[in-house]
C-alpha cells in the first residue's frame, strides 16, 4: 500500500581552515531527485562565504549545482533545505515482462544499447572471485529474476557485517568480500557489481534515508546519508534494492542522484588553494525529520 510522507531535510556541510584560504570551485548534489515515488516541494542551497551557484543536469539526469566563490576564507558553509512528499508503497509489486520473470534472459536490443556501461562490471576482478560469489546465488538454469535480486540483496548483508566509515572513499567489491565488513556505500558497490557480472543493468543511488524509530542501519539518528542501488528489469523499469536494510522498493528513501560509479554521486566535491596545514577539519549533519502526513 502506497503511503504519503511529507518529509523536511537539512543537509549541512562545514569546512574550517587554520587561516584563510582561496576556495576553488565546488560540485554540489543536493537537490532531491524528482520521480513518481518523490515530489519536490521546495529546495534552497546556501553557502557562506556567499557563492555565485549556477544549476545544470549532468548526464544521468542529475540536478549539480556549480558554486563559484570569490573571496578568501578560513571557513565554507553550504546547507541545503529541502521539502518532499515520498511516495512510496512498502512491499512494492512488480509487473515484471514475461521475458524477463526468469534468470537468465535478455535484454531487447535497445535497452541493451541505452543501459551501455551501466551493465558493465566497473572493477577489474582478475581472479573471479566476484563473479563466483555472485553465480552462487543462481539456483539451477533457470530461476526468478526478481527472487535471485532479492536473495543477492540479502546475501550482501549475510555475508558482511555493517560498519558505519566517516573516511571518505568506497572498498573494492573485493576488498569488502574479504574483510567481511563495510559502510552502506560498501554494499551498494558490492550489489552493483555484483548483479552487473551476471548481465543486468544497475545503478548507484546515493541520497537520504529517513530513519524515524531507528530501526534501519546506515543511520544513527531520524535521517542520514545513504547509499543503496537500483537494477533495470524490462516491464518493471528501476527497481530498488537496499542491500543495508535487505529492503526492496523506495520507501524510506529519498534519492538525490543515480550514477555508473559512486564516484560520480558525492554530495560536495571542491578545492582550495593555501598552506598545505591550512585544512582543519570537515564536518557533516544530516536531519530529516516528519511534517506529518
Amino acid at each position: 500500500m502506497e503511503r504519503v510522507i511529507r518529509l523536511s531535510i537539512e543537509h549541512r556541510t562545514s569546512y574550517r581552515y587554520r587561516l584563510p584560504v582561496s576556495l576553488g570551485v565546488h560540485r554540489l548534489m543536493l537537490r532531491p531527485r524528482e520521480s513518481r515515488d518523490v515530489r519536490l516541494i521546495s529546495s534552497d542551497v546556501r553557502v557562506t562565504p556567499a557563492a555565485t551557484l549556477t544549476w545544470a543536469h549532468d548526464v544521468f539526469g542529475n540536478a549539480v549545482a556549480t558554486a563559484t566563490l570569490q573571496n578568501w576564507s578560513d571557513h565554507l558553509d553550504i546547507c541545503s533545505v529541502s521539502e518532499i512528499e515520498l511516495h512510496a508503497a512498502a512491499w512494492p509489486i512488480f509487473d515484471i515482462a514475461a521475458y524477463a520473470a526468469s534468470y537468465p534472459f535478455r535484454y531487447l536490443a535497445d535497452d541493451w544499447i541505452d543501459l551501455g556501461s551501466l551493465a558493465i562490471p566497473q572493477y577489474v576482478d582478475p581472479a573471479g572471485r566476484l563473479h563466483s560469489w555472485s553465480r552462487a546465488f543462481v539456483r539451477g538454469d533457470v530461476t526468478d529474476t526478481l527472487s535471485l535480486l532479492k536473495d543477492l540483496s540479502i546475501g550482501v548483508s549475510a555475508w558482511v557485517s555493517y560498519q558505519s566509515r566517516e573516511d571518505e572513499g568506497t572498498q573494492t567489491p573485493t576488498e569488502t568480500l574479504d574483510r567481511g565488513w563495510g559502510s552502506c556505500r560498501d554494499f551498494a558497490v558490492l550489489f552493483v557489481e555484483a548483479v552487473r557480472s551476471l548481465g543486468f543493468g544497475a545503478r548507484i543511488v546515493s541520497g537520504y534515508l529517513y530513519n524515524p524509530d531507528n530501526a534501519l542501519a546506515g543511520s544513527v539518528d531520524a535521517g542520514s546519508t545513504h547509499a543503496w542501488a537500483e537494477v533495470y528489469v524490462p516491464g518493471a523499469g528501476w527497481i530498488t534494492f537496499d542491500p543495508t536494510n535487505r529492503s526492496v522498493g523506495g520507501a524510506n528513501l529519498i534519492p538525490v542522484a543515480v550514477a555508473r560509479n559512486i564516484q560520480q554521486a558525492v554530495p560536495v566535491a571542491g578545492s582550495f588553494v593555501g598552506m598545505t596545514d591550512a585544512f582543519l577539519g570537515m564536518s557533516v549533519s544530516v536531519r530529516v525529520a516528519s511534517n506529518g502526513g
